[in-house]
């Protein structure tokens, strides 16, 4: 087997590891010897969920350990594992279901993670000991971590073109077809709205273009906001703001990762994966607040503020998107600090024109452990985006519903009657936490892969 970062598949000195809810604590303690009974009374353990515990062995070493757990099914139960236990191998001690052993697997990977491009981490992981092939966990592990991977890497080495550069390197592993407009071919190819926000950058704005699989199968469009760097523009954000603004592409994350598992489970889907990537910078050719801007669907646009510049690329290529006329249509956008203030940094704030596709997203995401919430898509706001000049403006002056106006910008590019979902992640995690590091995150990103299942017809 070719394991992530934590595991091995063979081991002859590997360590028992318990995994007890507090539910079932006390059967469990009964079955211990006396001298390892008496040393976890002494501790006071009880396995609350979270908590971890070394046992004893005869020979006074280290003989094992008890992992406390509460939600046997969801991965960050188990994501403290990797770096709370000693640096050691451990097995599963019991017998336990397919789906608990691959949440423990799911999450041992996630913990195991730490950024390690330009430091090396302070200790490797612990390992767990894997006895049977589960490719699709392994698959899911190595999603979540392009993500994290492609998010923390700093815009001077993850710009427009590294992130096309890393589209091509996927595209030629599995077989995918893939160009990009570039530069001013935008204007040529009738991408203005693209090449506006990205053309004050030294590097050139790209649309990324990616297609595979069968033309028979049900075809998915998955577009991901792919702005680099966002400085605000000449509505420059303050430090604070800017700070991580490298994350700015995190939705181009999402939609990059979440097309290579795709791939790399040869589900029946046709994909084509839009990545708008720019830097959005302040120099001479900059675009201006009161500027009006042509989009690809002809709609013209005041720029009301020069850091709405998510939603201003991803019109174009939501456009281009509906053009093809695929199946459904998903999006994924670091899009707006409104949806942090209403939802949190945990919860992606899910809006859809279609029933359907919202519900079965959102059951995915209760199925994943991989929350979303719904937001409404009410178009009575969209009185805070009128322009007494142009067609819509790309803000206003109403600090109201800040996320919702994002999201009816957005509505206003996707054909009536095609599904469409667009996702507000955070991408990110302020501090430490067990199995989530501080620094990028991906978030829906296993609902949305069940979802893609779903739709394939393939069991969830």
């Amino acid at each position: 087997m070719n394991l992530p970062l934590g595991f091995t598949d063979s081991a002859t000195d590997a360590l028992p590891l318990h995994l007890v809810a507090r539910t079932d604590f006390a059967a469990w303690h009964a079955t211990l010897p006396p001298a390892s009974a008496a040393w976890v009374t002494a501790q006071g353990y009880e396995a609350a969920a979270g908590t971890l515990l070394t046992l004893p062995g005869a020979d006074g070493g280290l003989g094992g350990a008890v992992l406390g757990i509460g939600d046997a099914l969801d991965p960050y139960s188990y994501g403290h594992a990797a770096f709370g236990l000693p640096l050691r191998t451990w097995r599963v001690a019991g017998t336990h279901d397919t789906a608990t052993l691959a949440a423990l697997r799911l999450g041992w990977g996630l913990g195991s993670y730490r950024f390690s491009r330009y430091k090396q981490p302070p200790r490797a992981p612990a390992r767990l000991l894997v006895e049977r092939d589960d490719a699709e966990t392994d698959d899911l592990i190595a999603a979540c971590l392009r993500v994290r991977d492609l998010i923390n890497t700093p815009t001077e080495h993850m710009g427009p073109e590294q992130l096309e550069a890393v589209a091509r390197e996927i595209a030629q592993r599995h077989g995918a077809q893939i160009d990009a407009v570039t530069g001013d071919e935008l204007l040529s190819q009738n991408f203005p709205a693209i090449h506006a926000v990205g053309r004050a950058s030294h590097r050139a704005p790209r649309l990324i273009r990616l297609r595979w699989g069968d033309e028979a199968h049900p075809h998915v469009a998955l577009v991901g906001k792919g702005v680099c760097f966002d400085t605000g523009g000449l509505d420059l954000k303050p430090a604070d703001g800017m700070r991580n603004m490298k994350k700015d592409m995190g939705g181009a994350a999402h939609a990059i990762a979440l097309a290579e598992l795709a791939m790399a489970r040869k589900l029946p889907l046709r994909i084509t994966l839009l990545v708008p990537a720019v830097e959005n910078a302040v120099g001479p050719d900059a675009f201006r607040p009161g500027e009006v801007i042509a989009t690809r669907q002809g709609i013209s646009v005041e720029i009301d503020n020069t850091d709405a510049e998510g939603r201003v690329v991803l019109c174009d290529a939501l456009t281009y998107a509906g053009e093809l006329s695929p199946a459904l249509v998903l999006d994924f956008a670091t899009l707006t600090g409104a949806a942090r203030i209403a939802l949190g940094p945990d919860l992606p704030a899910l809006y859809s024109n279609d029933e359907a596709l919202a519900q079965r997203w959102l059951d995915a995401g209760l199925q994943q452990r991989d929350p979303l919430w719904r937001m409404p898509l009410w178009r009575p706001y969209l009185r805070y985006l009128t322009s007494a000049i142009a067609d819509i403006a790309n803000g206003g002056p109403s600090k109201m519903a800040g996320s919702v106006t994002a999201a009816l910008y957005l509505e206003r590019f996707v054909p009536a009657a095609l599904p469409w979902a667009h996702l507000d992640v955070y991408s990110w995690n302020d501090a430490d936490r067990p199995g989530r590091p501080a620094g990028g995150e991906a978030q829906g990103l296993r609902a949305a892969y069940a979802l893609l299942k779903s739709q394939s017809g393939s069991t969830p």
